[in-house]
């Protein structure tokens, strides 16, 4: 008998956690712009300044555009150069040691939108794993799993705004939201690893969507 209750006890817990992180991501997505609004974004450039290290900062812009389209543009001595983008068949990054781009055999296309929008159309599970903070605010936990794939996802108690996600092999940190058009963007991004190499922090001073690039924007 003890083990019946115990089933069930587990499985409405279990049903609690799922509906509570379907609700924390909904709430989310409701208070960031709205679904609708998510999915007619077709393009962003991103534009600002990128610090790698204590002291070594570069203007730059980043271009997106669906379906994944991706450019990421460096300016140095006030000379543009591209270092890594994706053109829809070839994937490219700077090889600094040649100082050159190559291709980038290896890449694997990353979606235009977040995991979280329409996440159960794309095969995740969600489960909520209660609460933690970040820094000094308080954020509800959601864990997205796919296959051997997971993704943590830290939404503030109170805004609902992305604040932290771990990925596999890097960390992000999101913070200064601000209205751009009818959606809620972060503009300052913090990345590191655990291998130290690729760490940054970006800081945004602009941000424009649903621009219209000229075709051979991603190209390179």
């Amino acid at each position: 008998m003890k083990k019946i209750i115990y089933l069930v006890l587990l499985i409405l817990t279990t049903s609690l956690y799922s509906q509570t992180a379907k609700e924390i991501i909904d709430k989310n997505i409701e208070l960031s712009g709205g679904l609708t609004n998510w999915k007619l974004l077709n393009s962003v450039l991103l534009q600002g300044k990128v610090i790698l290290g204590i002291k070594d900062e570069y203007p730059i812009k980043i271009y997106q555009q669906r379906p994944n389209l991706t450019k990421t543009v460096i300016s140095i001595n006030g000379k543009e150069t591209a270092i890594e983008g994706y053109d829809g068949n070839k994937a490219y990054a700077m090889n600094y040691a040649a100082n050159k781009l190559q291709d980038y055999t290896d890449y694997v296309p990353e979606s235009f939108d977040n995991d979280f929008i329409d996440w159960e159309n794309k095969g995740f599970d969600a489960k909520y794993l209660g609460k933690e903070k970040v820094g000094e605010i308080y954020c509800h936990k959601v864990e997205l799993t796919k296959n051997v794939n997971k993704n943590v996802y830290y939404f503030d108690v109170k805004t609902y705004m992305l604040l932290k996600e771990i990925k596999k092999d890097e960390t992000l940190v999101y913070a200064d939201y601000k209205k751009v058009g009818n959606l809620f963007m972060p503009f300052k991004i913090e990345s590191s690893s655990s291998k130290k190499d690729g760490d940054f922090v970006m800081i945004l001073n602009r941000i424009d969507v649903n621009k219209v690039f000229p075709a051979n924007t991603f190209r390179f």
